[in-house]
């Protein structure tokens, strides 16, 4: 009797049975090959979206496709659990953020299960326990005495109005998102890492990471901006401090013909005292956007100092201009202008009037027109006075060597990135476990103190962070001496950074890690995230991961093998116009359609029968209300079909487009593969393949089993090409459809194919397949071998050759497989679909490609 397809009993069952049995929990087994899989945890936000879906998913299909070839595969889960918007909630619910984070991680933990993916749940961490910021405090204290870590002055969003520290995000036209006032950049102590002193090996070891997107790859090199220049001192006429600078043009610099320094250097603030235009500009500045891209649109402005720096070579006097293009936390703070080769200092210098001169020339011609626009390739020197005709390079080393004679310059290797600032004057955060004494020196929480415990019961005010306004948190004594504890909190990066290590001993009480459990399972093999994170987040875990090493607690240099960045999941998005004009989006879900032959949307009307605009596909995003609640689709069509999407819609790493009619038509896939088992199941037990008995059309239905395991194996494994996997076996799927089933070896050959879909198919509808291969009289799917190509039986006895008269498609042929080509000629020339376009002509040419195509050329 045929067993209905029925999503919910079979879910609800297998995952109760994976729960039972801990299917998915792992240890450190040196007999096996082991396998980290890895998928970028979530944030506690309170629901999944797709894009959390499709990530998840293809870690799960990664990773059971790898448990299936043997190995000791590890696949955890966490949560990213501190962070802004948890404080942002808790102040719009009146509430504090620990609960509502809480409450977040165990209803999308739910959510998680609920869509079958196979973690192990014994190693489930969150970032906002005790348990796990106490070691990454610890692990402060320890680079600190390293002298990998240190406080300076640096440039923050202030917000005058609230009296607090803004990120980016809360800066919305250059204004306080809560208190409209307008965001003043402001000096305040923070806490820096030195992740300059790895930036070399940081950029020298992209080259290792063989498996990871050359994107991403290029966005690291680019983000570290490793230069080559000359690190120059221009001295200033009636100072006594030089002005430093840094150049990777030095072949431009007897153009300079002003120098700009940051409205923030000391040379503009002291030059600012008696002169109030200066002051008003250095004021003005502190509103300015510090973006480099923000930087590159904005309009350049400055006002001259008085000031005056000598060129080291001619002695000439420059004027120096503060200018807000110049960042004192970038370089030197201070600029060499070259406005006839650098297209910026060319429209300052065209705004204030300033000389511009022309040093440059391409090497075919003798001078440079430079009245449009500056001229910024490299070129031959000229108006250089010693350095004339020199080229880039020999200019390079010609000027570096005489800046050093001169005992005012030298060669220096300069990155774009900076210290990595680890300050947050947010509450929902790790403490920094610093101290301070009464006469103002700084040192470590002694490491019997630690953790310094974040107090999860306090009230949100939306102004200032709960430890900053309670002074009894903040003071505590250490060997009988009061100490005032650092009230700012780690920058997020912080957890994760090393979440992936954590995992590998996540219950550990005695220590950050266990060299032995990390070093069995790092680096991470396979990481799935979005490519969002391609700089920040995966620079600082490479750049953790080498402070681990360097501290002796895991062996490898990288964290991260083999890294898949999965693209954005968008969706149909409606909206009608209100009264006053503004935009009412309307979700998907809530839309009725009508659309021509070719599926393109002709009319739109929402279910209270508003007639809607058509704005396209989108991002699923909250502010177009296009978002596809994944547990409405689980409970609908079933977590099998929806893993099924994601992985058939769209290669991983492009854009997939959500359509229910494609969600649909994946659910009609399944139902047909349990037909498929359940029809097969029906008609009784098969005897064993005898292969040397097949005849034809038995080999040719083999064949064609045999060989999708082949692609299948190397579409999920090596080229993790998901959707071409799943269309192989659609493929294989049709083939069947059509196989006779009316002797024994008929039914055997069937039983091979049918039994190898299920197991192919295991990665992606786990639950199907569970219930399918009990079905099939088996037990067990998840502890059973991925199927094994028979090359023997992919050997093809006859090949199709496509037969083509002057280049358009006229047969096709069978020949055998070891055919010559004069017989393959012979027979596709007698054809006589062939002969009606060829008789009466003249055979020109013939072309053959062994095995595939015959062409000929008649006229």
């Amino acid at each position: 009797m045929e067993v209905p397809y029925n999503h919910r009993e079979i879910e609800t069952q297998v995952q109760k049975n994976w729960d039972e049995n801990k299917t998915f929990s792992v240890t450190e087994d040196a007999s096996k090959e082991k396998f980290y899989c890895l998928s970028m945890f979530p944030y506690p936000s309170g629901r999944l979206h797709m894009g959390h879906v499709r990530n998840y998913t293809l870690g799960d299909v990664i990773s059971r496709f790898q448990r299936m070839q043997g190995k000791n595969v590890m696949q955890p889960i966490g949560w990213d659990a501190f962070g802004l918007p948890a404080e942002n909630a808790a102040i719009k619910n009146k509430t504090a953020p620990a609960p509502w984070t809480y409450e977040n991680i165990e209803y999308m933990k739910g959510q998680l299960k609920m869509l079958g993916f196979g973690y192990d749940w014994d190693r489930e961490l969150a970032t906002c326990t005790p348990e796990y910021y106490r070691w990454e405090q610890w692990f402060f204290t320890k680079l600190y005495e390293k002298g990998l870590v240190y406080k300076k002055m640096a440039t923050v969003n202030w917000d005058p109005v609230d009296q607090t520290v803004l990120a980016n995000e809360q800066v919305v036209d250059g204004r306080g998102w809560r208190s409209g006032a307008l965001v003043e950049q402001k000096e305040i102590p923070q806490w820096f890492i030195k992740i300059t002193d790895y930036a070399e090996e940081l950029l020298n070891d992209i080259d290792q990471l063989e498996e990871w997107p050359d994107t991403v790859k290029t966005m690291q090199r680019n983000w570290i901006g490793r230069s080559e220049g000359i690190e120059m001192n221009f001295d200033v006429e009636g100072e006594s401090e030089a002005l430093g600078i840094y150049t990777t043009r030095p072949d431009t610099v007897m153009g300079v013909t002003y120098v700009a320094i940051a409205a923030a250097h000391p040379l503009a603030q002291k030059a600012s005292e008696n002169n109030p235009e200066l002051a008003a500009f250095i004021e003005e500045c502190k509103n300015n956007k510090v973006a480099e891209a923000d930087m590159a649109t904005m309009e350049k402005k400055g006002v001259a100092t008085g000031l005056f720096a000598i060129h080291p070579f001619t002695g000439k006097k420059v004027p120096v201009w503060a200018a807000n293009f110049v960042l004192m936390n970038y370089g030197t703070g201070a600029v060499m202008s070259v406005p006839g080769h650098d297209q910026r200092d060319y429209e300052f210098a065209t705004a204030y009037g300033l000389e511009i001169e022309a040093v440059i020339r391409p090497a075919d011609q003798e001078s440079v027109d430079i009245s449009e626009e500056a001229y910024t390739e490299r070129g031959v020197l000229f108006n250089s006075g010693e350095f004339d005709g020199l080229e880039f390079q020999d200019a390079f080393d010609a000027i570096a060597a005489k800046l050093e004679s001169l005992n005012c310059g030298s060669r220096k290797v300069n990155y774009r990135l900076r210290d990595w600032g680890v300050s947050r004057q947010r509450y929902w955060g790790s403490p920094i476990p610093m101290l301070t004494d009464k006469d103002g020196n700084t040192v470590p929480a002694p490491e019997d103190s630690l953790p310094v415990i974040l107090p999860e019961d306090v009230v949100m005010d939306g102004v200032t962070s709960p430890i900053k306004a309670n002074p009894e948190w903040s003071q505590t004594v250490v060997n009988g001496q009061p100490m005032t504890r650092e009230t700012d909190t780690f920058d997020t990066f912080m957890e994760s950074s090393w979440y992936y290590a954590r995992y590998c001993c996540p219950k550990l009480e005695d220590g950050m890690l266990d060299p032995e459990a990390a070093n069995y399972w790092l680096p991470v093999d396979q990481y799935v995230g979005g490519i969002e994170h391609a700089v920040m987040h995966l620079l600082y875990s490479r750049f953790f991961h080498k402070l681990l090493r360097d501290a002796g607690l895991v062996e490898s240099d990288e964290p991260f093998k083999r890294l898949l960045c999965q693209g954005m999941v968008l969706a149909d998005a409606f909206y009608h116009t209100d009264e006053k004009g503004g935009q009412v989006w309307v979700s998907p879900t809530d839309v009725a359609l009508e659309k021509d032959d070719k599926g393109r949307v002709t009319k739109a009307t929402s279910n209270d029968g508003v007639d809607l605009n058509y704005a396209g596909m989108s991002k699923m995003s909250k502010s177009k209300n296009n978002g596809i609640d994944p547990q409405m689709m689980v409970e609908k069509f079933g977590a099998d079909t929806v893993r099924l999407f994601m992985m058939f819609a769209a290669p991983p790493e492009l854009t997939l487009e959500w359509q229910e009619s494609g969600v649909e038509g994946a659910h009609r896939f399944i139902k047909r593969v349990w037909k498929l088992v359940q029809d097969h199941v029906a008609k009784g037990e098969t005897v064993a393949l005898d292969i040397a008995s097949l005849n034809k059309a038995q080999k040719d239905l083999r064949r064609d089993v045999h060989k999708t395991i082949a692609k299948v194996s190397d579409d999920l494994g090596r080229r993790q090409t998901f959707n071409t996997a799943i269309a192989a076996i659609m493929e294989l799927m049709n083939a069947l459809s059509k196989a006779s089933q009316e002797t024994e070896q008929d039914r055997a050959v069937v039983a091979e194919a049918v039994n190898a879909i299920v197991l192919m198919l295991n990665p992606i509808i786990p639950h199907a397949c569970d219930a399918l291969w009990e079905a099939l009289g088996n037990k067990n799917v998840e502890d059973a071998p991925w199927p094994v190509a028979d090359k023997d039986a992919m050997v093809e006895d006859e090949k199709l050759i496509i037969v083509q008269v002057n280049g358009k498609l006229r047969s096709k042929i069978t020949v055998a497989a070891d055919a010559t080509r004069e017989s393959v000629e012979s027979l596709g020339l007698a054809d006589a679909n062939v002969t009606k376009f060829t008789e009466g002509k003249t055979i020109r040419k013939v072309i053959y490609v062994p095995g595939k195509l015959l062409n000929i050329v008649a006229s």
